[in-house]
């Protein structure tokens, strides 16, 4: 067992270690993406005091206010991967089509799905954001051309997923699909240092994370769980207690950490829900599974859904297996959406 305090690259070369087949190609993905995210976490420490905070004037593909940080932070994670011979294509939140890095286009064989800064409506509020990441294989060589060629050429299967939290302290969790790891960032040597072995979600509860403004416009199955949660019943945990930060790693991350479940269901406003399936669910919902969690849309395992497009979007039910599969049950019972 890795000593707590390890840090990233030692670690990630010991594990390597262990898998014959291992050629080194996972430590250099995870020490690109940790590059970029010390990067981001060094703006984001002064970003009150020097003019990255407000919205850019722009709109990004979503229809959202682009912040500037937003940008930034794009560039910071597009610039990691240039030159590395791994990563020829990265797909972002902020970017319609897949951005091409022409010099790892002949050698790169991943492709790396991103969501740069999440819950970046915090940042004017210094309130916590983070980035999500998921890296897959790609078939074939040379440039994807479209959107359509992108999602026949790309893995269904996850090679690595995870998050930085960007809070008090920078925090990475990652996971290979078996186990999940955290990592803290010592600014002052500017490493990832382990810090959570082998984390585990528990079972259930004791917290929910929801966006309550909108529970008009959900479907019966989700409101019924949500009442569940606010009985009060001492040998089930309840009432659970709400905690929802508007940023769904930060809130993700307490659950990963203590246990409950993070919602956001379909809604009349957004009937094929809001969570973005390729870099937002897909990766979280492979750390909750390995750590021992579950992610569901209501209906079906989140990574069971393949996507038709890179953008695409979906209900989300994330956290304790058994906080899961209750909002499951309730969903159920309730019929067709």
């Amino acid at each position: 067992m890795a000593k707590i305090g390890t840090q990233l690259h030692r670690f990630l070369v010991e594990t390597e270690r262990q898998i014959p087949q291992a050629t080194g190609e996972l430590s250099a993905l995870l020490s690109q993406l940790a590059f970029a995210a010390k990067r981001i976490s060094r703006i984001l420490s002064s970003a009150g005091l020097t003019d990255v905070l407000g919205t850019s004037g722009g709109v990004n593909i979503q229809g959202e206010q682009q912040q500037k940080l937003d940008a930034l932070a794009n560039e910071v994670f597009l610039e990691a991967f240039a030159y590395g011979q791994l990563v020829p294509t990265v797909v972002t939140e902020e970017m319609d089509l897949p951005a091409h890095l022409p010099e790892n286009v002949e050698s790169g064989k991943y492709i790396v799905f991103l969501d740069p800064l999440d819950g970046s409506s915090n940042l004017d509020v210094n309130g916590g954001v983070g980035s999500i990441f998921s890296v897959r294989r790609l078939s074939g060589r040379g440039e994807v051309r479209s959107e359509a060629e992108l999602m026949v050429r790309i893995s269904q299967e996850q090679i690595v997923a995870g998050y930085f939290l960007y809070g008090p302290s920078t925090t990475l969790v990652y996971t290979e699909g078996q186990r999940v790891h955290g990592f803290t960032l010592d600014p002052g040597i500017g490493e990832f240092l382990l810090s959570h072995h082998e984390i585990r979600i528990p079972e259930q509860g004791p917290y929910y994370g929801a966006n309550e403004g909108t529970v008009h416009d959900w479907e019966s199955g989700p409101r019924r769980f949500l009442e569940w949660t606010r009985e009060s019943d001492p040998a089930t945990g309840r009432p659970y207690s709400t905690r929802y930060s508007g940023a769904l790693v930060a809130d993700f991350h307490r659950i990963v950490l203590k246990g409950g479940i993070y919602m956001y269901p379909a809604s009349r406003k957004s009937p094929k829900g809001k969570i973005r399936l390729m870099y937002e669910a897909a990766p979280l919902a492979l750390v909750a599974e390995a750590a021992g969690g579950a992610a569901s849309d209501g209906r079906r395992r989140i990574l069971d859904i393949h996507a038709t497009s890179n953008h695409e979007r979906t209900p989300i039910y994330l956290g304790s297996k058994g906080d899961v599969a209750r909002v499951d049950a309730y969903v159920a019972s309730a019929g067709p959406r």
